[in-house]
């Protein structure tokens, strides 16, 4: 039934490729995870939890489970490690597998892609690397953005890897190129973009399907851009820094997009108007169909249910507002207050937002006519910002904060 229903979702929405993959966000990067028979309330203080992680080094990554092991990456010392566990919280093994970023907030951020047994990564230094799954050996790595003259964005690399049939792609950014993609079985090189200048962004990329062709829809600082997977050709680009119009988070562009219906919806912080574009018949070329201020998610997501888009903004580094957008027609349905802006996924017709500041965990009815929650409790453990994004996976909630990672019981 999970498949069939995995299925589904990736025909609705033009995306059908291997199915034997977990990654970043769920099914097609969407935020909306394929599972069925959850709780639509939940206690006091929660659901039951069934397991607590303690020392899976520090990040902002989401954990993810493939053939019923626990993955997860973190920061140890000066570099990005994975780990694997089983679901009762035994270590199987741990690998260092590159370098954190160097400079301010060194926390990891990738989220692992997971298909046919092997692991890609990103290191913060931009290193893409191989992992096999069962022993956490290394099967290739290349130093990105040291051969290609990568050009990070002021935080650094903040990409989980989209994967292709044959291909692993990264954002460089910089002169050379501005994409690469390697042959996932060796990391030899397959194709490297050519340069549209300027930085990468920290958005992971996404994969959709137009015209008989696979697209890759990745963003730099200043462009999002589709590109033929085959050959690394530039279809087109879309200028995106039109829309930063201040100076704080200039180029920061976050999130990954959601497609629908051959459009593409994007977004980020620092008061950054999301816009609602047209794909072409072709796929060579995109339209705006409309533009929203109110709705720049800082770096918490968005998520497509009916014909809404929901997600939480940005006001400020520190503040955001819950924010629902009619996805047809660009209007705001509502924008309310409740703690702090923050990451959103969806499963079984209900959203989950997590607020960043105090990490308040609420179980959210998709209205929209208001924000309406169900049921909320608080993740007590753990340090740090509450970055991380949940997931859920075999009717189980993954919440991280820092070192710590909690699951709980969602099947009724």
């Amino acid at each position: 039934m999970k498949l069939q229903i995995f299925l589904l979702i990736s025909i609705l929405s033009g995306n059908l490729f291997a199915q034997d993959i977990v990654e970043w966000r769920g099914p097609n990067r969407s935020g909306i995870y394929p599972e069925q028979n959850l709780l639509k309330s939940w206690p006091e203080n929660g659901p039951s939890l069934l397991l607590e992680l303690n020392d899976i080094g520090n990040g902002y990554s989401s954990p993810v489970v493939y053939k019923n092991t626990i993955y997860v990456t973190g920061l140890k010392d000066t570099l990005d490690v994975i780990s694997a566990y089983t679901t009762d919280g035994a270590k199987k093994w741990e690998t260092p597998y590159g370098r954190a970023w160097a400079r301010t907030y060194p926390e990891t951020r990738c989220t692992p892609t997971i298909e046919n047994d092997r692991i890609y990564l990103i290191s913060g230094m931009g290193e893409v690397v191989c992992v096999e799954t069962v022993s956490g050996k290394i099967l290739w790595n290349v130093d990105a953005d040291k051969i290609y003259s990568g050009e990070p964005h002021r935080w650094g690399v903040a990409e989980s890897p989209a994967v292709s049939d044959d291909a692993v792609f990264y954002v460089t950014g910089g002169d050379e190129t501005s994409v690469v993609a390697f042959d996932k079985t060796n990391g030899k090189l397959l194709w490297k973009s050519k340069s549209l200048g300027g930085s990468r962004a920290y958005a992971s990329s996404l994969i959709i399907e137009k015209a008989g062709m696979q697209l890759l829809l990745a963003q730099t600082a200043n462009d999002l851009i589709g590109i033929n997977i085959e050959n690394g050709e530039i279809l087109w680009t879309y200028n995106l820094i039109q829309y930063h119009i201040n100076q704080q988070g200039k180029g920061g562009n976050t999130n990954t997009p959601l497609f629908y219906n051959n459009e593409i919806f994007v977004t980020s912080g620092y008061d950054h108007a999301a816009v609602l574009l047209s794909l072409a018949d072709d796929g060579r070329s995109v339209s705006l169909k409309w533009a929203n201020p109110d709705f720049d998610s800082h770096m918490g997501g968005a998520v497509k249910i009916g014909n809404h888009i929901f997600g939480s903004n940005w006001k400020n580094n520190s503040n955001g507002n819950w924010v629902c957008v009619d996805w047809n027609t660009g209007k705001t349905m509502y924008e309310t207050h409740w703690h702090n802006k923050g990451p959103i996924i969806s499963a079984d017709g209900m959203l989950y937002c997590y607020e960043e500041k105090s990490g308040h965990l609420a179980l959210v009815k998709p209205n929209p006519e208001k924000f309406e929650i169900i049921s909320s409790f608080k993740i007590e453990k753990g340090t740090g910002p509450h970055w991380a994004h949940p997931a859920i996976f075999d009717g189980k909630l993954f919440v991280r904060h820092g070192e710590y990672l909690a699951v709980y019981e969602l099947k009724k």
